[in-house]
């Protein structure tokens, strides 16, 4: 079984299969900023009955709540999705995967860079995410280190999701408006965001570790 002509690049991608998207582009990307939008609205509107949670660490843990679930459901179900462009039901994660596609073919094509980036990235950073979020609404101690690691975890699979592409030739986009707004604006937020909360958190380990280090010099 053939199935219809895809739209993705390279033209001689082979999809066997493949069923093109029910929804429409504006459909899928409006679902998923609505939903995206409340998450974040309702964290922040949680976190904002305690008055020990700082503004900042409330807009951290509207963050890692908001990534958090992107990675367990989102790349999730893409990880354990193997036939994903073959969906006739209309599914909603496979439609937004089928639309992802036309920026990064690499998707539909099951490409094994890309499968164990996103398949580790949702089994390992997205609980992790989570646990970020209780750890800052709770004051946890290791709510420092754990964010730095998973940002550091973030930063290293985007890296690896943009080197493999150039070095393949990065010949994976439909078209230049996918390419820009799917591949290249979709994921700045993964470059910029963890970048900007690994340089707090370092901050923040090094000021502990050196106010430990003057107390033990006091101490003896």
């Amino acid at each position: 079984m053939e199935g219809q002509p895809h739209p993705y690049a390279p033209r001689d991608l082979k999809l066997p299969g493949y069923v093109p998207n029910f929804l429409t582009q504006s459909t899928i990307v409006g679902v998923y900023l609505l939903t995206s939008l409340l998450v974040v609205s309702l964290i922040w509107i949680l976190s904002g009955r305690s008055r020990k949670i700082t503004k900042m660490n409330r807009l951290l843990m509207c963050w890692w709540a908001f990534t958090g679930l992107t990675h367990l459901i989102l790349e999730g179900y893409f990880a354990f999705s193997p036939e994903f462009y073959k969906d006739k039901t209309a599914h909603y994660l496979a439609e937004v995967w089928k639309e992802y596609s036309k920026g990064d073919s690499r998707y539909a094509a099951r490409d094994a860079a890309t499968v164990t980036v996103e398949g580790l990235t949702a089994v390992l950073e997205g609980p992790a995410s989570l646990l970020a979020v209780y750890a800052i609404a709770s004051g946890k101690s290791y709510s420092y280190i754990l964010q730095f690691a998973v940002c550091l975890g973030q930063l290293y699979g985007t890296a690896v999701y943009f080197l493999t592409a150039y070095l393949e030739g990065d010949h994976f986009a439909t078209s230049p408006y996918h390419y820009y707004v799917y591949y290249i604006g979709a994921n700045a937020s993964w470059v910029v965001i963890p970048s900007l909360i690994a340089m707090r958190c370092w901050k923040k380990i090094c000021s502990a570790v050196q106010v430990h280090g003057q107390k033990r010099s006091k101490t003896r």
